[in-house]
């Protein structure tokens, strides 16, 4: 009978099912890690253990399983490219037992722990900007302790076998990611597990998970002040939030000289088209913005870029503009636009954004400022660039416009949200493609001569919002169509 405790390492492991995901979507290259939890599941092998039990002169009169138990595991990985990372961490699959009875009497009772390390190949199939399925295949390399005890007409000789040996382990799974920082997945994993007896099994996991990319943009280091020459300002007109109708917008941006809030004489200028739009639509409404470069403390700053916004107000009311009509609002260093490290980048900062409400006439529009930007939310299918037809009438507008005025030119931006899993190179051929599509539409349909037209595709360079939200992604995701004015 002593031949029973190995008989008995009966722990026959089939069937495990998990939901858990490696899926860490960020632009390009990105570190990201995890932890799930979540059940898995094993088959106790009946026969074999009532058949080992009857080769030691004992007939099995009762046989209960105990197959399931909580797993989970913490992982770390690696996204090389869109498609494709490379994934390793720790599993824990539980516990997992038989209890028996024989005749003549007896009992015997065994356990099963299984945990170990995985390194897996995870290939991606996004499906849109926030979800992905994927699937993996990989080795483990996993310590079974086995556990038996025997009482009565059954002995047991080896109490406590043990075994580590390396198996393969695939799965299939799914993530959504509520931000770029943060997402859910859930996954189905298959573990082959060798126990410390000489059988051989698989578990399954069923888990859910919370994955953390760590793959995001940093801020520029700061670095000590130095006084530079400032360029001319100009008169520059950037998107706004597309909304859910085409609007028409004029977009004030002018920088500052270090420390300095007061508006330069050459901008005054610049601002005066501003009262002039804001003069022509009295229902329009602006909301200025100061913002600062890095350079000095959090608090001065702020104050700082509040003091540029108020400084920009304060001129506009006194040239007629109501002041119920604007706003000053001080951003401070929290929205660069450019690098911070350079002399250029940390100018580029120091500025002033005048969002200003928009107009919907563009086909009577007789203001002359600089540049008009046309923001026209132009949403298009993953990875597509063909303009749809529900934009015709809005390009019928600005076709008309470009023929009733001739000495005016306009250029087509595309750009593209920071999607993770798009790379540089590939958002901006999308990008490309999408600006040329709006030119070409403009060309075939209403005849607008081809060399009063340009087409320039941006990528994700130049965000309006930011890509922590759906809206923010959506934002960014547009086609702008500027009208420039001869001198």
């Amino acid at each position: 009978m002593k031949r029973v405790a190995k008989a008995v390492g009966v722990l026959g492991l089939v069937g495990f099912a998990a939901m858990n995901s490696p899926y860490a979507v960020a632009a390009g290259e990105d570190w990201y890690g995890g932890i799930s939890i979540g059940q898995s599941r094993a088959k106790i092998d009946d026969a074999r253990i009532a058949s080992e039990l009857l080769g030691s002169g004992l007939a099995l009169t009762s046989l209960s399983d105990d197959g399931r138990d909580g797993a989970g595991k913490i992982f770390v990985g690696y996204r090389f490219r869109r498609n494709f990372a490379l994934e390793a961490g720790y599993f824990n699959l539980g516990q997992f037992g038989f209890a028996a009875t024989t005749n003549p009497a007896g009992a015997l009772n065994g356990t099963i722990k299984a945990q170990g390390l995985n390194l897996d190949a995870v290939g991606f199939v996004p499906l849109g900007d926030y979800f992905s399925l994927f699937g993996r295949v990989g080795l483990q390399y996993a310590q079974a302790k086995d556990s038996f005890s025997g009482t009565g007409a059954v002995a047991v000789s080896n109490p406590s076998p043990s075994k580590s040996a390396v198996g393969y382990k695939a799965g299939l799974g799914a993530q959504y990611d509520f931000t770029d920082s943060v997402g859910l997945r859930g996954e189905w994993e298959r573990y082959r597990i060798d126990d410390a007896v000489g059988n051989v099994g698989d578990v399954d996991m069923l888990s859910f998970g919370v994955v953390f990319n760590f793959g995001r943009e940093r801020p520029a280091p700061r670095s000590a002040p130095r006084v530079v020459e400032v360029a001319p300002v100009v008169l520059v007109v950037v998107p706004i939030p597309p909304k859910r109708t085409q609007l028409y917008c004029s977009i004030l941006d002018i920088q500052f000289e270090i420390n300095k809030s007061t508006v330069q004489r050459e901008s005054e200028e610049k601002i005066d088209t501003v009262v002039t739009f804001m003069r022509k639509y009295p229902d329009t409404t602006a909301v200025i913005e100061g913002h600062s470069d890095e350079v000095g403390t959090t608090a001065d700053n702020v104050l700082l870029s509040q003091q540029r916004a108020e400084g920009v107000v304060g001129y506009l009311a006194g040239h007629g503009i109501a002041r119920s009509r604007l706003k000053a609002v001080g951003f401070g260093e929290t929205r660069p636009i450019a690098d911070n490290s350079t002399e250029i980048g940390k100018r580029l900062n120091r500025r002033i954004n005048a969002v200003i409400s928009c107009a919907t006439d563009l086909e009577g529009l007789t203001v002359r400022p600089a540049r008009v930007t046309m923001a026209m939310e132009m949403e298009f299918d993953a990875n597509q660039a063909d303009v749809g037809a529900q934009y015709r009438e809005e390009l019928r507008k600005v076709a008309n416009f470009l023929k009733a005025n001739p000495r005016v030119t306009a250029a087509v931006e595309g750009h593209t949200s920071n999607v993770r899993g798009l790379d540089r190179e590939d958002a901006m051929q999308l990008s490309q493609r999408r600006a040329q599509n709006v030119v070409n539409y403009l060309v075939s349909n209403f005849d607008v001569p081809r060399s009063r037209l340009s087409a320039e595709g941006f990528g994700a360079t130049r965000r309006f919002a930011y890509n922590t939200s759906a809206e923010g992604q959506r934002d960014n995701r547009r086609v702008n169509i500027i009208l420039d004015f001869p001198n």
